[in-house]
């Protein structure tokens, strides 16, 4: 076949993306709907708090609350991780090797077919996973990798605040299931990084944005509505598991560089709002203090009233004691 007969199917392969990313934008936005569709019908939203110094077991008593199966099974799983940053003498600022590993191990057990870590780290992303240890994690489970900062780009557009759209990867269009395995810390700029802020300020590439991540397409600064900002990725890229644990959790100074903690505790849920509502109670932290999960619980992404959440395990009451335990040496 001749150059010139191929270009037919050239042609056809890129309609096929295009029509395959179309399809998948519709699913994200029907989950994101049937989140504000489940609130409106009153359905309860479970955050399953646990505790124990094996990360192994802790995670695995959290998510026995929620239904692996229904979420993962036959589908396209992306982890993603905390990858912001290490050096050689500090890898506390992102998700450690066992946490990773425990998290995979979870969820192989309820059938994906493909299971993805995806990640968009501040450094060289697969340097960030290498030095930490979760790249080994990785190749030991047989799991894919991606590194979403690189070319190509993508335009989605957001519908909330003032960046009107964001250039991502075209990989991070077409996960099926997406997972958020965050650290339970403190940011500097966002008050609190939990699962909505793991998500947001990993997407949007940085290979466009530059390292670190500043300009917009239209010469905004990404930075300006930092929190609408966030709002509008996980409304555009719906979290459909969030995990967060205290393995370590950060405090005083953060993303990187504050007092880490080992606390063995996991924060699980689907609703991820309604998990960084809780993560942020642990830290210190109202909602009322936290403006981009004022703008998540506005735009009707999860529940954010601590009332109405379901807490199978520790009560929040409980968790808050033994975190400030771990953390301060006291109950209270």
């Amino acid at each position: 076949m001749s150059p010139n007969d191929s270009r037919p199917w050239h042609a056809f392969d890129r309609i096929r993306r295009r029509l395959l990313r179309g399809r998948k934008q519709a699913e994200r936005t029907l989950r994101s709907g049937l989140r504000r569709v489940n609130r409106g019908w009153g359905r309860i939203s479970t955050v399953a708090i646990t505790q124990d110094d094996s990360i192994d077991v802790a995670t695995a008593a959290a998510l026995r609350h929620f239904d692996l199966r229904r979420i993962v099974e036959g589908k396209r799983v992306a982890i993603k991780p905390n990858e912001t940053w290490v050096t050689d003498h500090d890898l506390t600022a992102v998700t450690q090797p066992d946490t990773l590993q425990a998290l995979v191990r979870q969820l192989k057990q309820a059938g994906p077919r493909e299971i993805v870590v995806t990640g968009g780290a501040g450094q060289d992303t697969e340097d960030v996973l290498r030095r930490s240890g979760m790249m080994a994690v990785i190749e030991a489970e047989g799991l894919s990798f991606i590194d979403h900062n690189k070319a190509p780009f993508v335009e989605v557009a957001l519908q909330h605040g003032a960046v009107a759209s964001v250039m991502v990867n075209p990989a991070v269009l077409e996960y099926d299931a997406l997972i958020a395995l965050s650290q339970l810390k403190v940011h500097q700029s966002a008050t609190v990084t939990l699962a909505l802020k793991n998500v947001a300020m990993s997407y949007p590439a940085a290979d466009y944005y530059g390292h670190p991540r500043q300009f917009s397409a239209d010469g905004g600064h990404l930075m300006d509505n930092l929190h609408a900002f966030i709002a509008a990725m996980v409304q555009a890229f719906p979290i459909d598991l969030a995990v967060t644990v205290g393995n370590p959790a950060m405090v005083g100074k953060g993303p990187i560089g504050g007092h880490a903690a080992e606390t063995g505790l996991v924060i699980a849920s689907e609703d991820a709002l309604a998990a960084d509502v809780v993560g942020a109670k642990l830290l210190g932290f109202n909602i009322e203090a936290v403006r981009h999960l004022q703008d998540a619980a506005a735009l009707g992404l999860g529940e954010p009233d601590l009332d109405k959440l379901r807490f199978p395990e520790l009560s929040l009451n409980e968790a808050c004691a033994r975190f400030m335990e771990r953390v301060y040496g006291r109950r209270d």
